[in-house]
């Protein structure tokens, strides 16, 4: 099979930002009088969007006061993009797979559960000169991952046909997303989940590192990987 495009996750794939994450949350958390969270703890509350994010943080009986929720996502949002690239840093091996797939042609694209001006944001500081054809974030019409919406745009940007499109990310949203696009979902094991996870979720290839991900873009029929 010959791939003519790379969606990539951003948290976790692209960029460890779990630090960030913890402290823009821990603080709005502390700033409310709730219990806070260990950094490491962030890597299962993430993945899903802000207002799961905040579900996993928050006591069980605060995740029903809708006003409250609201007010700790806005918060914790602002904070964020205040804050938001202090710790995180991109993962070994990215910039050379990125420059390695643009040499090649092939496009790319980044669809995250961060909020739109997060994740462009993000993008921006870390990755200027990359040509994505696509940074999509959530928002209010875009919902979180597994859903297609997000996807299905950026399907429609890249101008590929999904089954020519690998899909690379770090938690079972991301194998879902793939997977319900009829794109070809590989997983990392760099990131916030465990290659358990991974597997569980169907991933077809899991890689170990960034630039694995060049022997399954370029060869027609790769075994790299595979589990």
């Amino acid at each position: 099979m010959d791939y003519h495009a790379v969606i990539f996750d951003l948290d976790g794939t692209l960029v460890n930002s779990l630090d960030d994450i913890a402290r823009a949350a821990n603080s709005v958390l502390s700033s409310h009088g709730f219990p806070t969270h260990d950094v490491q703890s962030y890597r299962y509350f993430v993945g899903s969007g802000v207002r799961v994010l905040l579900d996993r943080v928050l006591p069980a009986a605060q995740c029903r006061n809708e006003p409250l929720v609201r007010t700790l996502i806005t918060e914790f949002i602002g904070r964020y993009r205040q804050a938001g690239n202090i710790e995180s840093y991109l993962y070994d091996g990215v910039t050379e797979l990125l420059d390695e797939l643009v040499r090649l042609n092939v496009k790319l694209a980044v669809l995250s559960n961060k909020p739109q001006a997060a994740t462009s944001e993000c993008v921006a500081h870390f990755l200027p000169r990359y040509p994505f054809a696509a940074v999509l974030g959530q928002t209010e019409t875009r919902p979180p991952k597994p859903d297609q919406t997000g996807v299905r745009e950026v399907i429609d940007r890249l101008g590929v046909e999904p089954r020519r499109c690998l899909y690379l990310g770090d938690t079972a949203v991301d194998i879902q997303t793939a997977r319900g696009a009829n794109m070809t979902p590989i997983g990392a094991t760099w990131g916030f989940r465990d290659r358990a996870e991974l597997e569980r979720a169907g991933a077809e290839i899991i890689i170990d590192h960034p630039l694995q991900l060049l022997h399954v873009a370029t060869s027609a029929e790769s075994d790299s990987g595979k589990t």
